[in-house]
């Protein structure tokens, strides 16, 4: 592949993964996940440098920190030329049914909603990081830190600046629900490339561990 950089920035649990198997599959050269991962606490004081850094190293990149506000705004002036795609879901309501039931699942008592105390006491990465990392990236209140108002806005919010931005650069950014018909050869066409199936591979329903 050329050196043009793919962005995938939609939010965690809105077929990020899929979108990163079918990159992988076209040939697309992709790093392990878990080191941009670290570096969301530079993401959250705004210190750019080092994702600057790591996106040297690959030509796709999605999840955290990529997913989070502002961060496509810096990589856009700092790899210009480079394409993004903005993965969503049916809905706000679903998605954030489907993150908060993924997170019920892994670290809430007998599968409910995970509490602040839940999260405190979760193991990923390290013990806490849970918690650390549901502060950083959410201004919900901590007695209820999936409080499903503020998440929700906090969604919509981040895909309509995504949109807005690039509102004049219709080329360069492509919005995709990859459960939608006809969303894998939307895609390639977005690309510029051939398609090597016909849909795009279902992975990781409610197994992703990136949807912090």
């Amino acid at each position: 592949m050329g050196k043009q950089k793919i962005f995938g920035i939609g939010q965690n649990k809105t077929g990020t993964t899929s979108l990163k198997t079918a990159m992988q599959e076209l040939g697309y050269k992709v790093r392990n996940q878990r080191i941009a991962e670290l570096l969301v606490r530079d993401w959250a004081v705004r210190d750019f440098r080092r994702i600057i850094e790591y996106c040297h190293s690959s030509d796709f990149f999605q999840d955290v920190p990529f997913s989070k506000p502002y961060t496509f705004v810096v990589l856009d002036h700092e790899f210009p030329g480079s394409k993004f795609i903005l993965t969503v879901r049916d809905s706000a309501e679903q998605w954030y049914n489907s993150l908060v039931t993924f997170h019920a699942k892994k670290w809430g008592a007998n599968g409910r909603v995970p509490t602040k105390e839940d999260l405190i006491n979760a193991a990923y990465i390290y013990k806490g990081r849970p918690w650390h990392t549901n502060r950083l990236h959410h201004d919900t209140p901590e007695h209820a830190p999936y409080q499903k108002d503020t998440l929700i806005k906090e969604y919509e919010n981040y895909n309509n600046s995504v949109k807005f931005y690039f509102r004049h650069r219709p080329d360069d950014l492509l919005v995709l629900n990859v459960g939608t018909k006809g969303a894998y050869r939307k895609f390639c066409k977005f690309l510029g490339v051939e398609p090597v199936r016909s849909d795009f591979p279902w992975k990781n329903k409610t197994s992703d561990i990136n949807a912090l």
